[in-house]
């Protein structure tokens, strides 16, 4: 997070009802429901997976086709 800021980028965190991230300039906290065991694993990377669908739709980037998938996969 610290590098992230360091290069003004901006911070969407989700975090849980009980930590203590606030929201500041540059950082915008998104408090999920609490914590519910197992299945928060689940419930927190819903939100995850929208927002990197919608931040790619909005740079106009194919959601279907990634970049340097081929090289990932086949590169050892």
């Amino acid at each position: 997070m610290q590098e992230v800021r360091a290069r003004k980028g901006e911070l969407y965190v989700f975090a849980d009802t009980d930590t203590q991230i606030e929201s500041s300039t540059g950082v915008h906290v998104i408090r999920m429901p609490e914590n519910y065991g197992v299945l928060s694993p689940i419930l927190h990377v819903v939100p995850l997976q929208l927002l990197a669908y919608h931040t790619a739709c909005a740079r106009g980037t194919d959601v279907d086709k990634p970049r340097n998938l081929a090289k990932s996969v086949t590169v050892e």
